[in-house]
């Protein structure tokens, strides 16, 4: 009679097979928006993520340093005064997938702002991007200047 240990080990193993071949239900597996990821500028990732003509607001502001000496983690700022804000993007010009982060979230938050630290390959462009309830997407954009590349 097999043992906890070698029980335990037997279901971890049949797990990742399972996952290994895609068997898993599809409510387990995360949401992916391909096209939007593959898209390029910051037109072709709003359109991608269902959003229009996107237009630069105050309302939304992003922070970050003039220069990171590390393009590895590139520590940046971002939210958005605006009413009604459904979801948040960041995107990097001139990384090999400009779309770097969404987040889906509630108008407080939206409020608040959130932080992340992102990779950049080289210096670029950083856009914050808010998509509100009414269908407006207004941006802010940063310049920020890379001495070290950390995508490759």
């Amino acid at each position: 009679m097999p043992d906890r240990r070698e029980c335990l080990a037997r279901s971890a193993a049949l797990a990742a097979a399972l996952a290994g071949f895609g068997l898993l239900p599809v409510k387990t597996r995360a949401a992916w928006q391909q096209a939007a990821f593959e898209a390029k500028g910051l037109a072709e990732v709003v359109k991608a993520l269902g959003g229009s003509a996107p237009a630069p607001s105050k309302e939304v502001s992003i922070t970050g340093p003039d220069i990171a000496e590390n393009g590895a983690a590139v520590q940046v700022g971002f939210g958005s005064s605006l009413a009604g804000v459904k979801r948040l993007a960041l995107l990097v010009d001139k990384n090999p997938f400009n779309l770097v982060a969404v987040f889906d979230l509630g108008e407080a938050v939206a409020a608040a702002g959130l932080s992340t630290r992102i990779k950049m390959a080289e210096s670029s462009n950083v856009y914050a991007v808010a998509f509100t309830g009414d269908g407006r997407v207004l941006y802010a954009v940063r310049e920020i200047r890379v001495t070290l590349g950390g995508c490759g």
